[in-house]
C-alpha cells in the first residue's frame, strides 16, 4: 500500500467533515501562495506540518513524504541561485534570496496539499468531488489509475524477489541488467494483471461504477469558523511580522 494511503486510513482525522478538512488544507495552500515567503510561507509549512502530527503522522513518514517533492524543487531553485554571464558562472546578485522565497512557497504549498492526502482516503475524495459535479466516468477513472498503481507496485515487487531469489542483485552489474530486464517486462505483466481485472469485474456485473461506502459527515458551523479564524491570524501575524 502506498504510504500516503496508508496513513490516511489509520489517521485521527480520518472521521472529520471532508469539508472542514479541505478548507483547511485549501486554505493554507492559498496563504501559501499569497503570503509573502518569509515569514508567511514558513508559518504556513510549520503550522501544515504541525497539523499532520497531531493527525497521528510520524516525523519520519512526514519527512519522507516531503522528500520527494523537496527534491524537486530543490532542483528548480538551482536555477535561480545560479547565475551564468559572460564573466562566467557564479551566484546570483540578490545571494539567493530568489531561490529561497521559491523553496519556501513550494514546500508551505505541498504541506498544505499533503495534510489533506495524509488525513483523507481517495475513495472519500471522490465521493466529495462527486457531490461539487464532478462527472462520474471521471472520478472512476481516477479510481481505475490510483488502483491500477497497485498493480504495478505489486507486479514490480513480485519481479525483484525472483530476480533476487536467481542472483540478479549480485553485483553492481547484474543490479543493472536486472532493473532493465524488470522495467521491460513490467508493463505488459501489469496490463495483462489489470485486463484479468477488468474481465473479472464484468463477470460480477460492472456497470461502470464502482459504489463506495463513505459516511458523509456535514461540516459543523463552529469548527468551520474555528477554521476561517486560525486562517485569519495565520495570515494576520505572516503581515504583521
Amino acid at each position: 500500500m502506498i504510504e500516503s494511503d496508508r496513513l490516511a486510513h489509520v489517521s485521527r482525522w480520518r472521521h472529520l467533515p471532508l469539508a472542514e478538512k479541505t478548507l483547511f488544507s485549501l486554505g493554507l495552500l492559498a496563504l501559501a501562495m499569497a503570503l509573502p515567503p518569509w515569514p508567511g510561507a514558513a508559518l504556513v509549512l510549520a503550522v501544515a506540518s504541525a497539523a499532520a502530527l497531531v493527525s497521528g503522522v510520524g516525523i519520519r513518514s512526514w519527512l519522507g513524504l516531503m522528500a520527494g517533492p523537496v527534491a524537486f524543487v530543490l532542483t528548480g531553485a538551482a536555477t535561480l541561485l545560479i547565475q551564468v554571464s559572460g564573466d562566467g558562472i557564479g551566484l546570483a546578485d540578490d545571494g539567493g534570496r530568489a531561490a529561497l522565497a521559491l523553496v519556501l512557497r513550494a514546500m508551505a504549498a505541498v504541506a498544505g496539499l499533503l495534510l489533506l492526502t495524509v488525513t483523507t482516503p481517495l475513495a472519500e475524495l471522490t465521493q466529495g468531488l462527486r457531490r461539487i459535479g464532478l462527472p462520474a466516468e471521471l472520478a472512476e477513472l481516477a479510481l481505475a489509475t490510483y488502483r491500477f498503481i497497485f498493480i504495478l507496485l505489486e507486479t514490480a515487487r513480485r519481479m525483484h524477489a525472483s530476480q533476487v531469489a536467481r542472483l540478479g542483485g549480485d553485483g553492481w552489474r547484474r543490479r543493472i541488467r536486472s532493473l532493465g530486464l524488470l522495467v521491460a517486462a513490467l508493463m505488459p505483466r501489469a496490463l495483462d494483471q489489470a485486463r484479468r481485472l477488468e474481465v473479472g469485474l464484468q463477470a460480477r456485473g460492472y456497470d461502470g461504477s464502482l459504489p463506495t461506502l463513505v459516511e458523509r459527515k456535514p461540516a459543523r458551523p463552529m469548527h468551520v469558523a474555528g477554521i476561517v479564524a486560525l486562517l485569519g491570524m495565520l495570515a494576520g501575524s505572516a503581515l504583521w511580522m
